[in-house]
């Protein structure tokens, strides 16, 4: 598959600049100009505050904000969109499970379980809640292809055992976690709940919430198309229901008395002031766009332009590729050139018009064990094509010839 899924002149920064090979999507999405166009009219035609006027443009504005929740709830599969919090990202999703539920449910001799495979906001907030709370940490290590050991899970796993939190893609290496058979073993052995980072694999893969039988689930608006600074965690309501505030003030409250308050039904218990209404309709129109292209066909498409990085790659000399073979990747290419550090290499490549990401990917815990400080990260997208990967290749021998003559005698 030679063309993008999605046409370039969809999205004004790659229009605008023909030359630009854009392969950080991992870490950010480009953005179409229907998500533009969303967040420019709501501020535009329906800029007042959600929830807090009795006027038209008020109500307005509140509705397109539920429209919103309800359309990125169907989008990944969740029939109670009441259940779908508005955060700010992942990383905050993460710490709100880890401060909220964690303290009064996770006590000394407790454990808590994560995996070497996890970015760093899936791993420090329960690190930090095994400290304070006395429980222990356990890590689940990794097979050869950087992908998680399954049978370690299951030797950890005990009566004793709180929280499970692990990653659905990994961000460093595009590892996808065989979700299912981790979550059977979970549950036929202990009580644990499961928690799921989803930023990598709700922008690449069909993701459908109601049918993974995990207690938590965050993604991140801005690595599927939608604006930074919005993102979204879906909970058992049951749970949400248990679960006391994180933050006060604004809209999360039923009545303050003097002595105390009362709090307002979920999701609302949990977006306390001002909503990001603007970026969640942006992001549900992102949302719109992925729909339009098919998530089914995502995947095929990065799943292609995967097999052909892959290989191309793999034929230069001194390349090492981390993670399992491309089925079993999103679509990211993590490597490193042998005696290139990858910051070198990122810099390099960028004077050629290759946009890759360099640095350990904020997952030191698995660069640890990779024995790497860092590596190169190429990522596709449904805008990426064969182009792309070409660029991409010939930058990188482009590199492999600059230090050669660099390290050659005078």
């Amino acid at each position: 598959m030679s063309a993008a899924l999605a046409p370039r002149s969809d999205f004004p920064l790659l229009a605008s600049n023909p030359g630009l090979h854009y392969l950080d999507s991992a870490a950010t999405s480009q953005k179409p100009r229907v998500v533009l166009d969303a967040l420019r009219d709501f501020y535009e035609t329906a800029n007042a505050n959600p929830h807090r006027g009795a006027y038209a443009l008020s109500a307005l504005a509140t509705e397109r904000y539920h429209d919103a929740r309800h359309t990125i709830a169907r989008f990944v599969g969740l029939a109670d969109s009441d259940c779908l919090i508005f955060t700010r990202g992942t990383t905050e999703s993460m710490n709100f499970v880890a401060s909220a539920w964690g303290p009064s449910n996770v006590q000394a001799g407790d454990e808590i379980i994560i995996t070497a495979l996890e970015h760093h906001a899936n791993f420090v907030p329960w690190q930090q809640l095994a400290l304070a709370t006395g429980a222990t940490l356990r890590i689940v290590e990794l097979t050869d292809r950087q992908t998680i050991d399954l049978d370690h899970l299951r030797d950890l796993l005990s009566p004793r055992t709180r929280v499970v939190a692990l990653t659905h893609v990994s961000n460093a290496v595009g590892a996808i976690t065989p979700l299912a058979e981790a979550v059977r073993l979970i549950r036929s052995r202990s009580a644990a709940i499961i928690v799921v980072d989803g930023a990598q694999a709700v922008p690449h893969l069909p993701v459908h919430f109601d049918t993974l039988d995990v207690d938590f689930y965050a993604f991140s608006g801005h690595k599927l198309l939608g604006p930074m600074g919005i993102g979204c965690l879906i909970g058992r309501r049951a749970l949400l229901e248990s679960m006391s505030p994180y933050q006060f003030g604004g809209d999360m409250i039923e009545w303050v008395h003097d002595t105390h308050s009362t709090w307002n039904v979920i999701p609302h218990k949990f977006e306390a002031g001002t909503p990001n209404a603007a970026d969640a309709v942006a992001l549900a129109a992102a949302v719109r766009y992925l729909e339009s292209l098919g998530m089914d066909n995502v995947r095929a498409h990065e799943l292609a332009l995967l097999e052909l990085a892959d290989a191309r790659v793999r034929e230069l000399p001194g390349v090492t590729v981390y993670g399992p073979p491309p089925a079993e990747r999103s679509g990211v290419v993590s490597f490193s050139l042998a005696d290139v550090h990858p910051h070198d290499l990122a810099t390099i490549l960028d004077q050629h018009g290759v946009c890759v990401r360099a640095g350990h990917h904020c997952a030191q815990p698995l660069m640890r064990r990779l024995g790497v400080s860092a590596t190169a990260r190429a990522s596709f997208y449904v805008y990426s094509d064969a182009s792309d990967v070409e660029a991409l290749v010939h930058a990188l021998q482009a590199a492999q010839a600059l230090f050669a003559t660099a390290d050659s005698p005078t």
